[in-house]
């Protein structure tokens, strides 16, 4: 069984959804602080200045960091594309990959065990934090199929997940699936949607137990100054009684 992606119980990754020009500025302005335990690459970024590149950027700011990428979303092809996908991710030198696979089980068991086979972690999305994507929200897809995509994900030995961190009754929701499925203290939740998508990290924490990490985006890249910022919601975690 593959272990966590973050050994840490509680950190902030941060969310580098920037134009690929403003990327060198927000990590190498950031630096290694603590309480910050990775980088979250997007596409803009690595399609800007290739994934490779972006890695290399968090390796010589912070070596302890974690390199993710975040495809959004990554596994909605075919099966057999799956293999491609992982390919990438070697030859990016990311640690993990998020991958949400909406488009069925055939897929989301291709793309996980590409990656795995690759030594990529896999951390693994089903709900969003914007509104209407649930059948009985207006959406698509539906409510059911949240939690078939992560009980998939679980018996293919995955022990991350994101969870909508502006949700905090949909977080507490999940963390009781997880206890029961993969045993308390055996897994790590990811919650995106704070501070820009209104969500409150004291709250979405309580929920949430004992090993999270906040991936905060806007809340640091759009600041005045980002490396205050991520030093002040840092704070916030690592103060968390």
């Amino acid at each position: 069984m593959p272990g966590l992606v973050i050994p840490a119980e509680r950190s902030i990754i941060v969310a580098a959804d920037v134009e690929p020009e403003k990327y060198y500025e927000l990590v190498e302005g950031i630096g290694a602080v603590k309480g910050i335990s990775g980088y979250k690459i997007g596409f803009e970024v690595a399609l800007g200045i290739t994934l490779a590149a972006a890695v290399e950027v968090v390796r010589n700011v912070d070596e302890s960091a974690v390199a993710i990428y975040d495809h959004q979303k990554a596994g909605n092809d075919i099966p057999d594309t799956g293999v491609n996908f992982a390919r990438t991710m070697v030859r990016g030198g990311v640690d993990a990959a998020i991958v949400s696979p909406f488009n069925g089980p055939q897929v989301e068991e291709s793309w996980i065990r590409e990656l795995q086979q690759k030594n990529i972690g896999v951390i693994f999305g089903s709900e969003m934090t914007h509104k209407q994507q649930r059948h009985s929200e207006g959406g698509y897809i539906a409510d059911d199929a949240f939690l078939k995509m992560f009980s998939q994900a679980v018996a293919l030995g995955v022990k991350d997940f994101v969870v909508p961190g502006n949700k905090p009754e949909k977080v507490q929701e999940y963390r009781e699936f997880f206890d029961e499925e993969v045993g308390e203290g055996e897994y790590s939740l990811f919650a995106p949607g704070f501070v820009a998508q209104g969500g409150e990290i004291s709250e979405t924490g309580q929920a949430a137990g004992k090993s999270w990490h906040a991936i905060i985006g806007r809340g640091i890249t759009q600041a005045a100054d980002m490396r205050g910022a991520a030093i002040e919601h840092t704070q916030q975690i690592l103060n968390r009684g």
